[in-house]
């Protein structure tokens, strides 16, 4: 029998790939988010649902393997304007779903952070990644909620926003006929296409990767500069 996972915020850019990664590989998947995939499958199941309903997350989360969590809120300039938004969406929705799967005794908790964990860059994005990390694994020390948090690197490829950032580049080229970037010369990026990202995510519900840190990113740093020219 065909184990049921949840993913949370699968109808977004890297969820929606995980989703279809997990049902190729014969897991019974359940979208909640608060809009219908455009991607969604004839074997996938979609509810909507608000990260703070915590009748409905009970709901659809009872009986399931596994809970993948891609809700956040994750543009850069927009959690730097918005730090209480960016706490109550990142810290205190992690909190709120640590606290369902510990209830209904959920075998594993998938949580997206952020390479920025490691650096000093990335702002209060990087801060509430940072705070959300160290809630999971006090779940897991006190609870024994197991974990694997993917930490992953600059995603690009089909489904992304507008406000994703290889993207942005790519339409204010076609917009403006040429190539503008306005940070740093020196800025580097460890670029990674969504569909591997996903990929890679699929293979994770394996007790060897339980209660681990996994970095999910390109094999080597490019620099920003280098990746525009090519």
């Amino acid at each position: 029998m065909s184990k049921k996972v949840v993913v949370i915020g699968g109808s977004g850019f890297l969820g929606s790939h995980v989703a279809d990664e997990l049902s190729l590989l014969g897991y019974k998947v359940t979208i909640l988010d608060r809009k219908k995939s455009k991607w969604l499958k004839k074997n996938q199941k979609f509810f909507f649902c608000d990260i703070f309903d915590k009748k409905l997350l009970k709901k659809y989360i009872a009986g399931s393997h596994a809970v993948f969590n891609y809700a956040a809120l994750a543009d850069l300039k927009d959690t730097l304007s918005k730090p209480i938004e960016t706490v109550n969406n990142n810290i205190l929705s992690v909190v709120n779903l640590l606290e369902i799967c510990k209830d209904l005794k959920i075998n594993q908790f998938i949580h997206a952070s952020t390479i920025y964990v490691s650096g000093n860059h990335g702002g209060f994005y990087k801060s509430s990644k940072l705070a959300s990390e160290s809630y999971i694994e006090e779940y897991h020390r006190i609870y024994g909620l197991n974990y694997t948090i993917l930490r992953y690197g600059t995603l690009y490829g089909p489904r992304s926003n507008n406000q994703n950032g290889v993207r942005k580049i790519i339409l204010n080229a076609l917009k403006n006929r040429k190539v503008t970037y306005h940070g740093s010369a020196k800025s580097e990026r460890q670029y990674i296409n969504v569909k591997d990202a996903a990929t890679i995510t699929s293979q994770i519900l394996n007790k060897k990767y339980e209660n681990k840190h996994l970095n999910v990113f390109g094999s080597k740093k490019i620099k920003v500069k280098e990746f525009l020219m090519k």
